[in-house]
């Protein structure tokens, strides 16, 4: 199994900052954005290719998870929005 590049990494690190950005609610948005990253920085230090691509494996699995996850929470979103949300003029 190759390890994944750099920027392959980075990429699914965005992946996962943009699946976020669809949970409605505030707070599982913030605490999947905290676990990307968190996830991300955990494994920064691999070095040997086959705990590399175990770390990548695992992350796109986990973002096939947040997708699920995604869809789910917004048929079930609240209609009051959280204190946190910042308020939007249009």
């Amino acid at each position: 199994m190759v390890a994944p590049t750099r920027s392959e990494a980075l990429s699914l690190l965005r992946s996962f900052l943009r699946t976020a950005r669809h949970f409605c609610d505030y707070n599982i948005r913030e605490y999947a954005k905290r676990r990307a990253v968190d996830g991300f920085r955990h494994n920064r230090n691999l070095s040997d290719p086959p705990s590399i691509s175990s770390a990548y494996a695992d992350g796109k699995a986990q973002l096939e998870v947040a997708k699920r996850q995604s869809a789910v929470y917004s048929l079930y979103a609240p209609k009051v929005k959280s204190i946190m949300e910042p308020h939007r003029t249009n």
